[in-house]
């Protein structure tokens, strides 16, 4: 499973009837805000996405976050609260984390979560 299907298929998704938690889309403008970080934000996955160079980095959803860690850092990632895999189609999406709330809560949970993030966004591909 490649980036470039990855992308099309969020860009691709009907809109979903969930909305984002906008609690945490607001904690997440903040912190990029603070870290004088340039993004655009998009609407993908019932969510809103952060796109840092054109790459899509993180993301609020419903009920959790969406963290792109790249695949070096995904077994550490794993193991913090509140990760889980991101699975499409029964399968893990290496690269990329799951964040439910409990591993989001303080301001320093999401950004551990938001570091990684930009760390990783540098080497990740950008779709064509």
């Amino acid at each position: 499973m490649n980036i470039q299907w990855l992308l099309t298929y969020i860009l691709e998704a009907k809109e979903s009837k969930m909305a984002y938690d906008e609690h945490l889309i607001d904690r997440l403008s903040f912190l990029l805000d603070n870290k004088k970080v340039h993004y655009e934000a998009k609407k993908m996955f019932g969510g809103l996405c952060y796109m840092i160079d054109k790459k899509m980095c993180v993301c609020g959803m419903k009920d959790k976050l969406m963290a792109r860690v790249g695949p070096e850092q995904y077994q550490e990632a794993l193991v913090q609260e509140g990760a889980e895999e991101m699975k499409f189609t029964g399968r893990p999406l290496k690269g990329f984390i799951f964040v439910k709330g409990e591993g989001t809560d303080t301001d320093e949970q999401l950004e551990y979560w938001v570091d990684r993030c930009l760390e990783y966004n540098p080497l990740a591909k950008s779709s064509k």
